[in-house]
């Protein structure tokens, strides 16, 4: 049995995270109607306990999990922790006493629970009291109506508001406007403003080591030049190489050494990793997570696909997919700066090839876009059985390396 989970992060006002919705269904091919809501939620609870381990979802902060008035009045919500489940009622569910009782219940066992999708109506001023959370999709609602909500809810000061499908800079700026304090989308993923930002000379010393290794013959004696006249790198590599993340035999202590031990493949991604953290130092950690997960993903499915020669290219592509949002950028200013191979640009620039395609299946698993995951994975004639472990390898594969990092 597989299990299709993806996340998508809650961030509040200095975009810490502070929880995932995980997004479930049975298949890359089974989206709703197909799979009704109890299922879903019945099966991502089955399979939280039985078959993966919720902090490989979540990193350790809790879960939004969608509930109907079903899955609620069965207890379902009671068999994860307290600390581990913030219980989403789903916008489908209508407000009446045996939801308000069960409401109160969860409540008064220290659970936090949220409206999601909300839509107005008066008689929801009864559950109020119990509400922490009250999630609004910024698309369909009118500024008028979350006035409208504010003012009902202005009495009840344990009730946060959170923005949903917040897409753009100018959405998110528009919901603080407005006194949300917590916020769903992918706004962080978007420029935030188009400028000029000069790369400063040590991530310059980064692009140029990202160009020397991205061919398949790498000059090991430049690459160890340019490591030894950079101090700063040079001990960012050693402590890299020596992590619990390699579990080395014995301690390394010259750069050639270090470089030898990890390889090629491993010194891409150490790179990549450097490169991303350091011009993303001022924006959401959530950012360089995302970032990372997406490089790792992608080369997972590169080596699934086993049609490149070197699987790198996918990861390098994956890491490059954000670097936009990173550098508040155009992708087309960002792909003038960087030294990178034609394929990686035209997968970034133009949606074209191989790499592309990869992207594209990353990104669309990562929306929890089933249906454009299910059509590509059958063009790429992959095993759709095969996308779930691919996914939670990365995320583990995502906390390793910022371990490692001490990021």
């Amino acid at each position: 049995m597989y299990f299709y989970a993806a996340r998508q992060p809650i961030l509040n006002i200095n975009k810490e995270v502070v929880g995932y919705e995980l997004l479930f269904r049975d298949g890359v091919d089974n989206v709703f109607p197909n799979v009704d809501d109890v299922e879903a939620t019945s099966k991502l609870i089955e399979g939280s306990q039985f078959n993966f381990g919720l902090e490989d979802l979540t990193d350790g902060k809790p879960a939004y999990i969608n509930f109907t008035l079903e899955t609620i009045l069965k207890g379902y919500p009671t068999m994860m922790g307290r600390d581990q489940l913030i219980v989403e009622i789903l916008e489908t569910v209508q407000p009446g006493k045996r939801l308000l009782a069960a409401v109160q219940d969860l409540k008064s066992k220290g659970y936090k629970l949220v409206l999601d999708d909300y839509k107005h109506q008066k008689v929801w001023r009864h559950f109020y009291p119990f509400i922490d959370q009250i999630k609004v999709d910024m698309l369909v609602t009118s500024i008028e109506e979350i006035h409208e909500l504010k003012q009902a809810i202005e009495p009840y000061k344990n009730i946060e508001l959170v923005a949903e499908k917040v897409e753009t800079y100018e959405q998110y700026q528009l919901a603080l406007e407005l006194g949300f304090t917590l916020f769903q989308g992918f706004f962080f993923a978007k420029p935030e403003m188009v400028q000029t930002k000069a790369l400063p000379p040590s991530e310059m010393t980064l692009a140029e080591l990202l160009y020397e290794t991205s061919s398949v013959d790498v000059d090991l004696k430049r690459i160890t030049q340019v490591f030894e006249r950079d101090v700063n790198l040079s001990y960012k590599l050693l402590r890299y190489s020596n992590s619990a993340a390699f579990k080395r035999r014995a301690e390394i202590s010259t750069i050639k050494q270090a470089l030898v031990v990890l390889g090629n493949q491993e010194l891409k991604k150490f790179l990549s990793l450097l490169f991303a953290s350091q011009v993303a130092s001022e924006k959401p950690m959530e950012l360089i997570r995302l970032s990372l997960t997406r490089a790792r993903f992608c080369e997972l499915i590169a080596i699934k696909h086993n049609k490149m020669k070197d699987t790198g290219m996918a990861f390098l592509t994956g890491m490059m997919s954000l670097m936009d949002a990173i550098l508040d950028e155009t992708m087309q200013s960002v792909m003038q700066k960087l030294p990178l191979t034609i394929d990686i640009k035209d997968a970034l620039l133009l949606g074209e090839g191989m790499l592309a395609q990869y992207l594209r299946l990353v990104t669309s698993y990562e929306q929890a876009n089933w249906n454009d995951a299910s059509q590509l994975t059958e063009q790429l004639n992959l095993q759709a059985q095969s996308l779930p472990e691919l996914y939670k390898d990365a995320l583990q594969w995502c906390d390793q390396q910022i371990e490692a990092m001490g990021i």
